[in-house]
């Protein structure tokens, strides 16, 4: 495989930083890498430009260091409360992703992507205690704590809806409920006055 040399022209979270020097395959720089202007090619010419570039890379590597230490520590004085819809056992009716720790961090006012959060497995199935990394810049991650608590369920509609159904299938029984001995004794005359009108 032909691999050549780059360097970064922006952070790339699987392969490095801003004006750090690597080695790729070929087609990756060829197709991926030099069209969305993430690296340049490896040359004198693009060397004595990073190499005046230098101070302010640095700066910002700094800077982009002190907000992820910044974020870390907020991250981690947070903790973080899920409720799902659970059964009996505390198996949850599905589970909770990255999705759905970034959107809930979201909501604390975090921006984190949800790549940078490493769920367990294929994602929490079961209500607990949990601990998630959380991906900063370079090699600064943060543990957040992760509780999936059971959404209540409230049984005392499930009689209400029981009895609605019992009703809608006995319309006849309702009707006739409706009527007293003494509302039909007092309708017959009237019906029999009208049938003589008539």
């Amino acid at each position: 495989m032909a691999v050549v040399k780059i360097i970064l022209n922006k952070d790339l979270a699987t392969l490095g930083e801003e004006g750090d020097v690597k080695q790729v395959a070929k087609g990756f720089a060829r197709n991926f890498l030099y069209p969305r202007n993430i690296a340049v090619p490896y040359n004198p010419a693009t060397v004595a430009l990073f190499e005046a570039r230098r101070d302010e890379i640095e700066k910002r590597k700094e800077q982009k260091r002190e907000d992820a230490g910044a974020v870390k520590a907020r991250l981690e004085a947070l903790e973080l409360t899920l409720t799902m819809p659970a059964g009996a056992g505390g198996k949850l009716y599905g589970a909770v992703t990255s999705l759905t720790i970034a959107d809930e961090l979201e909501k604390q006012g975090f921006h984190i992507e949800r790549k940078k959060i490493e769920v367990p497995g294929n994602g929490i199935k079961n209500v607990g205690k949990y601990k998630l990394t959380v991906k900063l810049y370079g090699a600064a991650q943060a543990e957040i704590n992760v509780t999936v608590a059971a959404m209540e369920v409230k049984h005392e509609e499930a009689p209400l809806r029981d009895k609605k159904r019992h009703e809608r299938h006995r319309p006849e029984e309702t009707e006739n409920a409706e009527q007293t001995p003494e509302a039909v004794t007092e309708a017959a005359p009237a019906a029999a006055e009208a049938e003589s009108t008539d």
